[in-house]
C-alpha cells in the first residue's frame, strides 16, 4: 500500500518563487534549487537575480518579476513558458509581499493601497498568469502569509488586513481548485528576522510623522516601543528563513499536504489562540503587550 503522505521527488520539476530578491524568498529559492528542483526566482531588479544566481546551483534561473506590474507579469509567464514546454510548473510558491506598520489612523491611503495591492491583488494576478502552466504540470501552488493571518495585533492592522485576505483568497481558490486536482497549501511564517523587519520601522515612523500633531502624540509613547519588542522577538526567535524554505519544500512534495502549515510556535500559537479564545479574551491578551510597552 502507497503512503500518501510520502514526498515526490523533485527530478528537476520547475517552480517559481515570486519575491526571491531577499529574506523567506531567497531561502526557499536556494533550497529548492539545492534539493533538485529548477527554480524561475522571481526578482523585482535585475541586479538582485545576479546575486542570487551566484548564490546557487546550476539549477536556478532569476526572473524579473513585479507582481504589482501586470506586464511584468505576462513577460514572466512568457520567459518561464518555453523552457518549461508542455511540462509546465510544478509549483507556484506566492511569497512576495510587504508589511505596512503604523497605527490605523495614520495609515496613508496610497501606503494602505500599496499594502493589498501587492500581498493580495499581485497574489492573484500571478495565481491567474500561472494557472496554465500549473495545469500542463499537474501542479499546486503555495501560499506564504503569516501568523498575523490568524490574529490581528495593534499596530500591524494594514498587514494583517493583507494576510486575512490571503488567507480567505487561498480557502476559496483551493475548493475552485480541488475538482482540476491543483492543491492550495498556506505556509504561516511566524517571527523570523528578515530584512522586512528594518523596512517596517522606517515605514512605521515615516507613517506616524506625517500625523497630524495631536495624533502623533496619542502614539508616540506605545508605538516605538511596541515595535522594538516585536523586533526583539524577531531578533530572539528560533524559528529562520531556512526553516520556513524546509516547509515550503514539503508543502510542494507532500503527496496529499495538510491545508496549512505553521512555522514557529507563535504562528502556531495564534492559530490555536483564533480557534479557541473569544474576542474579548484575545484583546485583554493584546492590550495587556500594549499597555506594558508604554
Amino acid at each position: 500500500m502507497s503512503n500518501s503522505s510520502a514526498p515526490t521527488p523533485p527530478a528537476g520539476r520547475a517552480v517559481v518563487i515570486t519575491g526571491a530578491s531577499s529574506g523567506l524568498g531567497k531561502a526557499c529559492a536556494l533550497q529548492l534549487s539545492r534539493v533538485g528542483f529548477h527554480v524561475y526566482a522571481g526578482v523585482r531588479r535585475p541586479e538582485d537575480g545576479e546575486r542570487l544566481h551566484a548564490a546557487a546551483t546550476g539549477r536556478l534561473t532569476p526572473v524579473v518579476l513585479d507582481v504589482t506590474d501586470e506586464e511584468s507579469v505576462r513577460n514572466a509567464v512568457r520567459a518561464i513558458a518555453g523552457p518549461a514546454g508542455t511540462a509546465g510548473l510544478y509549483g507556484l510558491v506566492n511569497n512576495a509581499g510587504i508589511a505596512v506598520t503604523a497605527p490605523l489612523e495614520c495609515v496613508p491611503h496610497d501606503l494602505m493601497r500599496r499594502q493589498i495591492e501587492t500581498n493580495v491583488i499581485g497574489q492573484l494576478l500571478a495565481i491567474q498568469s500561472f494557472l496554465p502552466l500549473l495545469r500542463a504540470g499537474v501542479g499546486r501552488i503555495v501560499n506564504v502569509t503569516s501568523g498575523l493571518g490568524n490574529v490581528a495585533i495593534p499596530y500591524l492592522g494594514a498587514y494583517a488586513a493583507a494576510q486575512f485576505a490571503k488567507e480567505a483568497l487561498s480557502d476559496a481558490l483551493r475548493r475552485e481548485l480541488a475538482p482540476q486536482r491543483i492543491p492550495v497549501v498556506v505556509v504561516q511564517p511566524g517571527a523570523v528576522l528578515t530584512p522586512l523587519w528594518g523596512k517596517m520601522s522606517d515605514e512605521g515612523n515615516r507613517a506616524l510623522e506625517s500625523a497630524p500633531a495631536p495624533v502623533q502624540d496619542l502614539y508616540n509613547g506605545t508605538f516605538p516601543r511596541f515595535m522594538k519588542a516585536n523586533e526583539t522577538s524577531a531578533r530572539t526567535s528560533r524559528t529562520t528563513p531556512d526553516d520556513v524554505a524546509r516547509v515550503v519544500f514539503r508543502a510542494l512534495v507532500t503527496k496529499r499536504p495538510r491545508t496549512r502549515y505553521g512555522v514557529g510556535r507563535d504562528a502556531v500559537g495564534s492559530r490555536v489562540l483564533a480557534r479557541l479564545m473569544p474576542d474579548r479574551a484575545i484583546d485583554r491578551i493584546l492590550n495587556g503587550i500594549v499597555t506594558s510597552a508604554r
